[in-house]
């Protein structure tokens, strides 16, 4: 039986690129803290001049969760009683 996984963690990132002009291919590890569930991916580092900086991209999920949290959702019950 396989496991179910809720969220992914890491303190570094592996990103690969393969240049479009001559097809090779790069590979760079990076001190990223990552993190990702159903609702975002979540990465966390720090700028040239050691100030912090985030970027989160949310799924459709995640998305439509923050727009209720914030009051900006539909007007409906998401639960099925």
């Amino acid at each position: 039986m396989e496991e179910k996984i809720f969220e992914i963690v890491a303190k570094t990132v592996t990103v690969e690129v393969t240049d479009q002009n001559t097809g090779r291919v790069y590979r760079r590890e990076l001190p990223i803290d990552y993190y990702e569930n159903a609702n975002c991916i979540r990465m966390q580092g720090e700028r040239l001049d050691g100030s912090f900086s985030e970027l989160i991209f949310y799924s459709e999920r995640g998305l439509q969760r923050l727009k209720d949290l914030t009051g900006a959702g539909a007007d409906h019950d998401n639960c099925s009683h």
